[in-house]
């Protein structure tokens, strides 16, 4: 195998990871039922005429599987965080009682976990996508340096084979995480 035919199946390989990890991220994102900081990633508050992260104002715990506890750091952030929780319509209700907001996480619903399914899915699907553009963009690569005349035939098979060995692989991984999420949804 030529060190070209190499450095575009590690190039993809390591774009195929970058899918994997922007799907854990987005999955996390996803809420099953138990509180979790993460929920609140994505939330910016005005802080000082500024948007800002949530995390960068504030420390957001999580005490129990039901209660996000987050405690500005200055006490002016108070009410700014909780009208960006309320802003954001992520279905909780923020209480406010001068030093810190609880959020008390609802149960799901089993209509609302059938959506965070379909939503958990879609997801999926994406990172799918992603991985399978780059099997694409790799394969079409591998076809230019035949026409040039630059591969021989067993090489660019060979190359081919590694290419969908490792497609193979990462939407495996990503049924995986798939199913993980799924089963923690569908948990009561």
């Amino acid at each position: 195998m030529t060190e070209e035919i190499k450095k575009l199946i590690s190039d993809m390989e390591s774009h195929m990871e970058k899918a994997i990890s922007h799907l854990e991220a987005e999955l996390a994102k996803i809420r099953a039922g138990k509180a979790n900081p993460s929920m609140l990633d994505g939330l910016h508050v005005d802080y000082y005429g500024n948007s800002t992260p949530m995390s960068q104002v504030a420390n957001i715990n999580t005490p129990d599987a039901r209660t996000i506890i987050i405690q500005p750091w200055e006490k002016g952030m108070l009410i700014p965080i909780e009208k960006a929780i309320q802003a954001a319509n992520l279905g909780f209700n923020p209480q406010n009682d001068g030093v810190i907001i609880r959020i008390t996480v609802p149960p799901l619903t089993e209509e609302r976990r059938k959506d965070l399914v379909k939503k958990t899915k879609a997801e999926g699907e994406a990172a799918k996508v992603s991985v399978r553009n780059l099997r694409r963009d790799a394969n079409e690569t591998v076809k230019k340096e035949v026409k040039k005349g630059g591969l021989p035939e067993d090489i660019t098979k060979d190359a081919e084979s590694k290419i969908q060995n490792l497609t193979d692989s990462y939407i495996a991984k990503i049924d995986k995480h798939l199913d993980y999420k799924e089963k923690e949804i569908m948990t009561v």
